[in-house]
């Protein structure tokens, strides 16, 4: 086990309600809070765990909405009390991760913080340590660094990184400058990207000293920024901290760390990327959910629930069963199916993706108590 990282902070978003995970992922019960894999143990308290040796139970943070604290504390029964830094509604990953950031510096101006999705599987775990400690030793040196998966197969589900020139960093041999970043690609340039071994999965991960992360949400999104850092001062006071959250809070731009943050840094020259060789999913879709359990056995049905009450027979793909039901499945291919107390699921595999629409459509249509 590797000694905490002394300047190191550990942050984990957890938010959103995976939608193309629906109606097993809801926004009372997002996908961060259920066990998808069979270990026993939610997705949110396998990335605790993992995180546990590289920076120790009092320096990992958690970002999270106010319909989930209780659950999240639950999850989470050794998380310090100021470490769970509550938003009063969504507003993307800029906003969490800045927050985080802008809280952190103000309590330990040279900090290095390490931002990782709670909703995330990752098994060899001693790999995973390995790639923080090298983004750890880039940030050291004044980089933005974030962990880039080698693909595994052509993928049109993750947006790609592409790798540019080394960097000589003393404590991260393989580390190496961003090229850029590419939205999520049609199949033949995900197969050419395949080919190309230059480019590497954006697995979300990012890894700075805070003021770094700071200065560079900053220079491309000043009224966030200042938005964050006026949070911030008062967070730690509870008699100022509910007024102005309650004011600035909801004035704050929605969207993403990659386009307020790493884009911008990667044009300048100042994102790394290191590769992590470990086996890595965002869980993002029940095909991805199917070939996560399937142990290596694409030619069969996988079951995540009552195993006991499900039927295959010359079948494959996946069920979650929430219920009672008896589910009898014969001779179909790529099925997924998922069966809950108020709301089934009927797809297939090569349409996993598009199980968010459903959601959407549910939103439009007045039917958000099934969400």
């Amino acid at each position: 086990m590797p000694e905490p990282i002394e300047d190191f902070y550990a942050v984990i978003p957890a938010g959103g309600i995976g939608s193309r995970l629906w109606p097993l992922s809801r926004a009372e019960t997002p996908k961060f809070l259920h066990d998808l894999t069979g270990s026993g143990v939610s997705l949110l308290r396998n990335t605790w765990d993992r995180l546990l040796p590289l920076a120790g139970p009092e320096r990992i943070a958690v970002v999270t909405g106010k319909a989930h604290e209780q659950k999240v504390e639950t999850e989470l029964p050794e998380i310090l009390d100021r470490n769970v830094f509550i938003e009063s509604d969504p507003r993307e990953s800029a906003a969490a991760i800045g927050l985080a950031a802008a809280i952190l510096q103000r309590r330990e101006p040279d900090v290095i913080i390490g931002s990782f999705a709670a909703d995330h599987h990752i098994s060899r775990t001693r790999a995973f340590e390995f790639a923080v400690q090298q983004a750890v030793a880039v940030a050291r040196a004044g980089y933005i660094c974030t962990i880039g998966i080698p693909p595994t197969e052509p993928s049109v589900g993750f947006g790609y990184i592409q790798l540019g020139g080394e960097l000589e960093v003393e404590g991260a041999p393989m580390a190496a400058e961003v090229e850029r970043f590419v939205e999520k690609p049609d199949l033949e340039t995900a197969r050419r990207y395949y080919a190309d071994r230059s480019f590497l999965w954006n697995a979300g991960m990012f890894i700075g000293r805070a003021d770094v992360l700071l200065a560079e949400l900053a220079a491309n999104e000043p009224e966030l920024h200042a938005g964050l850092v006026e949070i911030a001062e008062a967070w730690d006071e509870p008699a100022r901290r509910d007024e102005v959250v309650a004011r600035v809070w909801p004035t704050l731009k929605k969207i993403a760390i990659d386009y307020a943050v790493a884009e911008p840094a990667a044009a300048k020259g100042r994102l790394a990327v290191v590769p992590g060789h470990f086996d890595w999913d965002d869980v993002g879709d029940f095909a991805s959910l199917a070939k996560l359990i399937s142990d290596g056995r694409p030619d069969r049905m996988s079951i995540l629930g009552q195993n006991d009450r499900v039927l295959a027979d010359e079948s494959t793909g996946l069920v979650v069963s929430q219920t009672n039901r008896v589910i009898a499945v014969v001779g179909v291919e790529g099925l997924i199916v998922v069966d809950t107390d108020d709301a089934l699921l009927v797809t297939t595999s090569e349409h996993a993706q598009r199980v968010k629409s459903v959601v959407g459509a549910l939103q439009e249509s007045g039917r958000g108590s099934v969400l």
